[in-house]
């Protein structure tokens, strides 16, 4: 056990080339003693790291020290094989993926390589959703590019209910969060998210990136994460039929539901957190006859205003089919 955080330690210090004693923690999931005792460790072994003193010190390596590093066992080549290429989603960037796993399999040794094989054939990852949703990922590429080499980038980003804009910005990091890919990037305006999905141009700069001084983008992911999780949300209480109910889990939090005790037919009441009213109003509608808005009153008069200029139009529409039928 002590031996594998060992390895892992100075795979990170050789990875990295400076991290704090904090961070090491964090990464292997230890103390920050059981860290110093690492180190000691490390050192006693005949590996040349050593700690640097300041706010921006940590433990480090002799500069052109190399490990070698192990070959892959058992465990460790099954888990890179289930992490397929092909849930990068863009077909490009899947290819190139897909190339880089061949070459390493071909380096196996002939038992390893035969695994391989058999591990494949028995995962298949399909990113598509069941009604043919799937994200546009043709700016991956070009993030990508942008994000390694450290450039600039020009993007004009659309989103939801305004027009598009164009930013230049500082790539900073890709994240991949289930199907979608978010860049993080550094703008006048402070750290910034972007959906690469919803980049409708961009533009690798001939400018190199500004990086802000030991950006942990992991950390950063964490904390805005967090963030979005705890901001404010509108809160609603909704009379559902149990299966609305049900399928409203897929799109916001339920805190409590309960069954409706006046009421013979099974419905519950359920007070339901979403992003906003206009949220609220949309999935209220979408859910028609299976759903009762008991509060707030503002969204309630809402939902019956939108009924009521839907029920409007459609008598308008029909008048004129119902006079043609008379004529006749």
């Amino acid at each position: 056990m002590r031996s594998s955080r060992l390895l892992s330690a100075l795979l990170l210090l050789q990875a990295h080339g400076r991290l704090s004693g904090r961070i090491l923690a964090e990464r292997l999931e230890v103390s920050a003693r059981t860290v110093h005792r690492d180190m000691d460790a490390l050192c006693a072994a005949g590996v040349p790291v050593f700690a640097i003193r300041g706010a921006q010190g940590g433990w480090q390596l002799e500069g052109g020290w190399r490990a070698r590093v192990p070959a892959l066992d058992e465990s460790e080549l099954r888990g890179l094989l289930m992490a397929q290429p092909r849930v990068a989603g863009d077909p490009r960037l899947a290819a190139s993926a897909e190339r880089a796993l061949t070459k390493l399999i071909a380096a196996l040794p002939a038992t390893l390589r035969a695994h391989a094989a058999t591990i494949r054939q028995r995962l298949h990852v399909d990113t598509t959703g069941w009604r043919g949703a799937i994200e546009d990922l043709s700016a991956l590429p070009l993030v990508q590019d942008a994000v390694t080499r450290d450039r600039m980038l020009s993007i004009r980003y659309r989103q939801t209910g305004q027009p598009p804009v164009t930013r230049e910005v500082h790539p900073l990091g890709l994240v991949a969060k289930g199907s979608r890919w978010y860049l993080v990037a550094n703008t006048p305006r402070g750290f910034r998210t972007y959906r690469v999905s919803r980049m409708e141009r961009v533009v690798v700069l001939d400018k190199p990136c500004k990086r802000p001084a030991r950006f942990d983008l992991a950390a950063h992911w964490e904390a805005a994460a967090r963030q979005f999780r705890e901001r404010p949300q509108y809160a609603a209480t909704l009379r559902l039929e149990p299966r609305a109910a049900e399928a409203l889990t897929a799109w916001c939090q339920l805190e409590r539901v309960g069954p409706d005790e006046s009421s013979t037919d099974g419905w519950v009441t359920a007070s339901v957190r979403f992003d906003s009213e206009d949220d609220a109003s949309f999935i209220v509608l979408g859910l028609a006859a299976r759903v009762e808005v008991i509060g707030p009153a503002g969204l309630r008069r809402r939902v019956v205003a939108e009924l009521s200029a839907a029920l409007e139009r459609a008598t308008r529409i029909s008048a004129p089919d119902r006079r043609r039928r008379s004529r006749n």
